[in-house]
């Protein structure tokens, strides 16, 4: 558990009622912003549609490592 001083809580609680948000959400975004700004973490960013093709198309490609059926595979394994 971490202790706040009394101001910081304040001031936690007033940014997070302003933002809909819970205190520790609050707390939790400055701490990431704080982190990827000091170059510890980078900024999380959602693949576009282009892309998530992109690597569908380079799954595709893949060589086949087992040619049996997924219901074989399955067959298989229950077997084990």
């Amino acid at each position: 558990m971490i202790y706040l001083p009394d101001d910081v809580e304040a001031l936690a609680r007033k940014v997070a009622a302003a933002r809909g948000l819970s205190v520790e959400d609050v707390i939790a975004q400055a701490i990431e912003e704080s982190a990827r700004h000091t170059g510890i973490t980078r900024a999380r960013r959602r693949l576009t549609v282009e892309e998530m093709l992109a690597v569908g198309d380079e799954i595709v490609v893949l060589p086949l490592l087992d040619p049996r059926s997924p219901q074989q595979i399955m067959d298989d394994m229950n077997v084990l």
